[in-house]
């Protein structure tokens, strides 16, 4: 703007030294006729066009100098399209004068380049908050709003001494010509974000310091004994901290409390201080509470929602949330309307009169119609079947509104596994508050929901190889139609899944098929099941399987799933039934004492679990999930007729030779007193049909600690877990199969003997073993175990392509034989750090890296560093 004006004076000053070069007659203001006009300089532009903006033509008559040739200047500039404009007199004949127009364009940017900034997410960033595109205009105000525009948005982040430096240079094309474009150099030195010093409070006598300071949960003054929070001055987060000192004075009652001024200190270079002034004003007590207009409740029905009473400490945070508070499944005037139908309801609470120190309210409702669903649409699946997802809603046409019913119908949509979570969003489509109805439409963006395990490794002696595929979306009707094949048939929900494993020593083959709407009416789900596993006895000093000693194994299941209404929609109860056969052929170990035989498992399985989780289920941001499971066989051994106390006294069970004749364990002949049991035979006469019960317990709960964004949230899980094999009968004991192996991965093994692979990062896989157990006995798993968790999670990204989050974790656990050594405080304890990240077509891959802080069985000292790969885990 300056330039401008100094040309607008200089414009006589311009004219006159033109005229006195060329010795040509100029008076101080005199009319002339335009003759010729020229454009010269650096322009893109066209000459006529140039010259057809100015409005001059020859013939015109103008005064030299004049208000004319000012006001055309000025526009011109105007156009922030020119670095340099200026008129010239270049002939005068008589009247008529010639003038040339000399005009210099701003230049273009080609390109811009940082230093100073690390990250190409920050550049890209700046880039385009400040439009610093190839083409743009370079002009002096760009350069000058884009220079205060970096230092100001660092300064509010706490790099009060970011200081930015902007250098312009002319490109040349590839021949050397130059051109009217420029390059831009923006160096940004952010320094170190200052850290705060001191934070001082003044005024306050009813809350101290300390308490005060510990409400501003993200600006902490220096203090050498808390590592965990920094003290760098970030100016979002300080205000929302001076938020949360106010709103701790409003729940003690301090209605009137307000900070009157704050001042930043700059101390050096390094630190600053903060002082806060404070009036605390009066603590008030809540007065009457009146409501008025609410017909569809009564006075006694909002009472007892609001939970509120004459004489209470006003409580300014608590009062607006119980009121207005519109969080799903809080409890609060608002939601008991928007929950039941009253979409267009209007609630105020008003203070209606303050005496001393008490407040009275009036709670004013406008409940407006009952709102009711018209048409409830769901868009964007090509390949989810549209019947699949609208069973899982909880809205329905011509169905009351409800914000619950909403929200729990995003919550399941996100469960499916189908969609991506984290674009799930309803959207409300004429809502029409006089007809009291509304459509609803879920958008949805399908994301791949089929698996494949394709992988091969060395361990365990010898090499495995592992195919799997997990078809979570797939349709068992279609198999039928060959348009289906896309290239399987896909759309109904179902899931197919099919493993196939093997290696030097064992081969194992796994089918399962689940239909979670079983008749297409109800949440009732099928699920069946198909394994066979066969397995040499492999000798890991020679590296060589026995193929004439194996151990086979064939598994069948069938189980119900009925998801319930009461007490809540998110109880699921299981009922299972499976059969289990054991073939062991001369196949002798620690655990199994008898090697050659069999053994049969028959059994019944309950479960019974509630998850509320949401919504995402790859990342959890709150909810829980119990889970009870209950693992039973008939009680065998109360109408079998064994003595299974004396079982090894039966003469039928002594140990012989091949003639018949009773020997002892050397192989001598002995009498009939002096002879010994042949524990094989026992042992298969216990086992020949299995008798247990096995009981599980597990809880995790998920914490959303903070909120970065849409989808950056910091999440803690809370995670516990116990397990309990027993017998019915203590003279037939607790069966070698179907206990539990602790320690590891938690990935499980390649034996389907029942077992369970317990997760204990930091430890070898299967170590953690009961205490003072023989060393011959020490892979046979345990009875009894208990492991708990904490994990914090932050996710990288959440997009349908990949889902990646990091995590560190605490863990302990431990295993026992019997009640009487259980000691829930004797863990094994470990902590670590780890990764995670979920494709649709691989399912889960992570890696965790865990320090035992314990020994394991016969070692001395900590356990120290595991490195655990993780495939197909629970999330």
């Amino acid at each position: 703007m300056t330039k401008k004006i100094f040309t607008l004076f200089a414009i006589c000053f311009i004219f006159s030294i033109a005229a006195k070069a060329q010795d040509l007659p100029l008076g101080d203001s005199k009319k002339y006729t335009i003759g010729d006009i020229k454009v010269t300089g650096t322009t893109t532009y066209n000459e006529s066009t140039v010259i057809a903006y100015t409005g001059l033509k020859e013939g015109d008559e103008i005064y030299i100098p004049g208000d004319k040739l000012s006001s055309i200047i000025k526009k011109l500039w105007e156009l922030d399209l020119f670095s340099d404009i200026n008129f010239y007199i270049t002939n005068v004949e008589g009247n008529v004068a010639d003038l040339e127009l000399e005009i210099r364009e701003v230049p273009v940017l080609n390109q811009v380049k940082f230093t100073g900034l690390k990250k190409k997410s920050k550049r890209d960033e700046l880039i385009d908050e400040n439009n610093l595109k190839s083409g743009v205009k370079v002009t002096e105000n760009l350069l000058t709003t884009t220079k205060n525009y970096i230092e100001n948005k660092y300064r509010k982040e706490g790099y009060f001494n970011a200081k930015v430096a902007i250098r312009t240079s002319e490109f040349t094309d590839t021949t050397g010509t130059a051109s009217n474009k420029v390059n831009m150099v923006v160096d940004v030195n952010t320094g170190d974000r200052v850290k705060i010093s001191d934070i001082e409070f003044i005024g306050n006598e009813k809350l101290s310091e300390g308490k005060l300071r510990r409400q501003m949960k993200n600006t902490k003054q220096k203090n050498l004994f808390r590592f965990w929070k920094r003290s760098k001055f970030v100016r979002s987060d300080y205000q929302e901290d001076r938020e949360a000192v106010i709103d701790k004075y409003k729940e003690l009652g301090y209605r009137d409390a307000r900070i009157t001024s704050d001042t930043l200190i700059k101390k050096d270079e390094e630190t600053i201080a903060l002082e806060l002034k404070i009036e605390e004003g009066n603590q008030y007590y809540v007065g009457n509470i009146d409501f008025l207009g609410n017909s569809a409740y009564t006075d006694a029905t909002l009472d007892r929602v609001l939970g509120l009473n004459k004489g209470d400490i006003y409580n300014g945070v608590l009062i607006e949330e119980r009121v207005m508070g519109r969080e799903p499944n809080k409890t609060s005037v608002a939601n008991l309307y928007q929950n039941n139908g009253y979409l267009f309801s209007n609630i105020d609470l008003v203070e209606t009169n303050v005496y001393n120190d008490t407040i009275d309210f009036e709670i004013r409702i406008v409940e407006g119609k009952e709102a009711y669903f018209d048409e409830i649409r769901v868009t964007g699946n090509e390949k989810t079947k549209d019947h699949v997802i609208y069973r899982e809603m909880r809205t329905k046409p011509g169905q009351k509104y409800s914000q619950e019913a909403v929200v729990a119908t995003v919550r399941e949509l996100g469960q499916l596994g189908f969609f991506d979570a984290e674009q799930l969003e309803p959207k409300f489509i004429e809502p029409d508050p006089q007809a009291g109805t509304l459509s609803l439409e879920y958008p949805v963006v399908e994301s791949g929901s089929s698996q494949i395990e394709l992988q091969g490794g060395y361990g365990g002696g010898g090499f495995i190889g592992t195919l799997g595929l997990s078809f979570n979306n797939f349709s068992i009707q279609g198999l039928f139609d060959k348009d289906a094949y896309q290239p399987i048939p896909m759309g109904d929900g179902q899931t197919l899944s099919l493993r196939a494993q093997a290696s030097t020593f064992y081969q194992t083959y796994s089918l399962s098929f689940r239909e979670p709407w079983l008749g297409g009416k109800r949440p009732v789900s099928l699920s069946t099941s198909f394994s066979y596993t066969r397995q040499f006895l492999f000798d890991y000093i020679n590296r060589e399987a026995d193929k004439s000693r194996s151990f086979d194994i064939l598994g069948v299941s069938v189980g119900l799933a009925k998801r319930l209404t009461s007490p809540d929609q998110f109880v699921t109860v299981s009922n299972s039934v499976g059969f289990q056969r054991y073939d062991l052929n001369n196949y002798n170990t620690g655990l199994f004492t008898f090697g050659n035989g069999f053994s049969n498992n028959l059994y019944y399985q309950l479960g019974i679990t509630r998850d509320n989780t949401y919504i995402n289920p790859i990342f959890p941001t709150g909810g829980s999930k119990f889970a009870f499971t209950a693992k039973l066989t008939p009680p065998y051994s109360l109408w079998n007729g064994v003595d299974y106390e004396n079982l090894e006294n039966l003469d039928e069970y002594q140990l012989r030779d091949e003639n018949g004749n009773l020997i002892d364990n050397n192989g001598n002949r002995v009498s009939p007193e002096n002879s010994v049991p042949d524990t094989q035979k026992v042992d298969q006469k216990k086992y020949n049909w299995l008798e247990f019960y096995k009981v599980k317990f597990a809880g995790t709960w998920y914490t959303n600690l903070a909120s970065f964004g849409p989808s950056s949230n910091l999440v803690l899980r809370t995670h516990a877990e116990y397990g309990f094999l027993g017998s019915y009968n203590s003279a037939r004991g607790v069966p070698p199969f179907e206990r539990f192996y602790v320690g590891g991965d938690g990935l499980g093994a390649y034996s389907l003997d029942g077992r369970e692979t317990i997760q204990l990062r930091g430890y070898p896989n299967q170590s953690i073993v009961p205490i003072d157990r023989p060393a011959n006995s020490r892979d046979d798993g345990a009875v009894i175990y208990n492991k708990y968790s904490l994990e914090l999670r932050f996710p990288i990204t959440l997009k349908p392509a990949a889902s990646i989050y990091a995590l560190s974790f605490l863990e302990a656990g431990a295993s026992y034989d019997n009640f009487r050594d259980y000691n829930p405080f004797q863990l094994s304890r470990s902590a670590g750090v780890g990764l995670r990240i979920f494709m649709p077509t691989f399912g889960l891959l992570g890696i965790d890296f865990g320090y035992g802080f314990d020994p394991i069985v016969g070692q001395q000292g900590p356990n120290g560093w595991e490195t655990h790969f993780i495939i197909g885990q629970q999330f």
